[in-house]
């Protein structure tokens, strides 16, 4: 089945610029750790996706349906008021680390953090190791 197109794409952007450019100094401190915690779990440079999305890696998706998709192994997007991580996995299985995290919501495949001070970030890099080996496999 042919690649479908995403509206959500690799950049050339500055990931840099884009952070230096949120206006909320806390947020972009957060930005900064979350871009070092994935990147060493990575291993893999930041990069923009669309103009608003840090992502790492590459992975194929094959959904379902057939239809692929080029997407980061995992990655972030500062919102306003919150982070947004996006993981490859269902989050839901990993509840026994949820509970540990500290404060945060959950979408799917989605971990969302008012504030990085509010999470045990020990445990956040096994949230994101764990998307990780779901992505590779």
């Amino acid at each position: 089945m042919p690649k479908a197109v995403l509206k959500t794409k690799e950049t050339d952007h500055a990931v840099d610029g884009f952070v230096a450019a949120l206006v909320d100094e806390d947020m972009r401190h957060d930005c900064r750790e979350v871009i070092a915690m994935m990147g060493a779990a990575t291993g893999a440079p930041p990069r923009m996706w669309g103009s608003s999305t840090i992502g790492f890696g590459q992975v194929k998706l094959t959904y379902r349906t057939g239809r692929e998709v080029e997407w980061f192994r995992c990655g972030f997007s500062p919102r306003k008021g919150k982070l947004s991580l996006y993981l490859s996995m269902d989050i839901r299985q990993h509840q026994s680390l949820l509970d540990k995290l500290g404060k945060h919501k959950t979408g799917k495949g989605c971990l969302y953090l008012k504030r990085l001070a509010d999470v045990d970030q020990q445990v956040l890099m096994q949230l994101v190791k764990a998307s990780l080996q779901t992505a590779a496999g």
